[in-house]
């Protein structure tokens, strides 16, 4: 089902982006875990809408209802359910799409496959809207993770021209996570930072909208996980972080960038390191074959441009068939990057659990 990951941890998102609610069903999770709810809630706070002059206005809380799975605060076995109650929703903003599809949008391909059935208020199932019951999913997962010893930590290296800092990918630093934990705008420097805003609120100011590359890492990952060909790590983060409707690109290690090289300057050597097999550059980006390596797991997605902008743009009537201009308003944010990058930490930590569990054949 297009709505379910995992093997051994199956996450099932449902609901529409102005459906009474949305949610989550997270099976597999291990017995008598205690959630921190504090520290999920600041979690979702990160993807909130209605929180900068950078990001949409519409005010939902994201505040998670826990229908099962939990005794207390402790996971009991059974299957985890949470709804997000949709608060703010304006579903009459969108009748008039229904009849003429927004550029870029998923309006028209939803229309050709449900046969005009689908959900056109705020995208339907297909918006990012349905990203809030992905982070409740990921950021349980993280919690499970950081016992295990692995972290995950996601930031922006690019809006539009504007680039930032990138971390040494062989050697990451806990001082540039640690300044990701207190920065404003997640970059990993104040002043990029600072430049990257300044180039959303240009678009903002002109009524159009900028993308950007999220690069995400995951420290303490241990070699052996994943599997050849088609259960990969590549292929399962691949699988999650598509899920996020706003990605249109993902790389590993050197990416795309690799097929520049020549493969003495491509590979990495290996070399004893404490006892440890390890390599002296990371340009695969920890992983070999579809297996984790155990160097640092670094990947890149490349964010789309809000479809969504104040300018006239063209498109077509369905029912007259004729083209026709079309002005969408509303309330969008000029750049989805920013909001993104929690909703990449919660894909990374879902894959990356689902592959471990796998690995062990059992819980934690």
């Amino acid at each position: 089902m297009s709505y379910i990951f995992g093997t051994k941890l199956k996450v099932s998102i449902f609901g529409q982006s102005h459906s009474a609610a949305i949610g989550v069903t997270v099976d597999g999770l291990p017995a008598g875990f205690a959630i921190e709810p504090d520290e999920l809630r600041a979690f979702m706070g990160r993807r909130m809408p209605g929180r900068g002059a950078h990001m949409t206005r519409r005010r939902e809380s994201d505040e998670p209802e826990f229908i099962s799975g939990l005794v207390g605060n402790v996971t009991c076995g059974a299957p985890l359910t949470a709804i997000i109650r949709n608060e703010d929703a304006r579903p009459h903003d969108y009748d008039r799409f229904r009849d003429v599809p927004r550029p870029s949008h998923a309006d028209y391909a939803a229309y050709a496959k449900f046969m005009g059935a689908n959900d056109i208020r705020g995208g339907g199932a297909s918006s990012g809207r349905l990203t809030a019951p992905l982070c409740v999913a990921g950021g349980i997962c993280l919690q499970l993770l950081r016992g295990e010893g692995i972290r995950v930590a996601a930031y922006i290296v690019r809006i539009g021209q504007v680039t930032g800092l990138s971390v040494d990918p062989a050697d990451v630093g806990g001082d540039d996570l640690r300044y990701l934990s207190g920065a404003d705008f997640p970059a990993l420097d104040a002043e990029s930072g600072a430049r990257m805003l300044a180039a959303i609120e240009d678009a903002a100011s002109r009524g159009d909208s900028v993308g950007g590359v999220i690069e995400c890492v995951a420290t303490g990952v241990p070699a052996g996980i994943g599997d050849p060909m088609f259960d990969g790590m590549e292929n399962r983060l691949a699988s999650v972080l598509f899920g996020i409707p706003a990605v249109k690109g993902v790389e590993f290690g050197n990416g795309f960038g690799a097929a520049c090289l020549r493969g003495s300057e491509n590979n990495d050597a290996f070399a004893m390191h404490g006892g440890a097999v390890r390599t002296r550059t990371n340009n695969h980006g920890g992983i070999l074959g579809g297996i984790t390596s155990g160097m640092p797991l670094i990947f890149r997605v490349a964010v789309k441009p809000t479809p969504s902008i104040d300018m006239e743009q063209d498109s077509v009537s369905l029912t007259r068939r004729e083209g026709v201009r079309l002005r969408i308003g509303g309330r969008h944010d000029p750049c989805i990057a920013p909001r993104a990058v929690p909703c990449v930490e919660a894909a990374a930590a879902i894959a990356i659990l689902d592959a471990l569990l796998c690995r062990r054949g059992e819980v934690l």
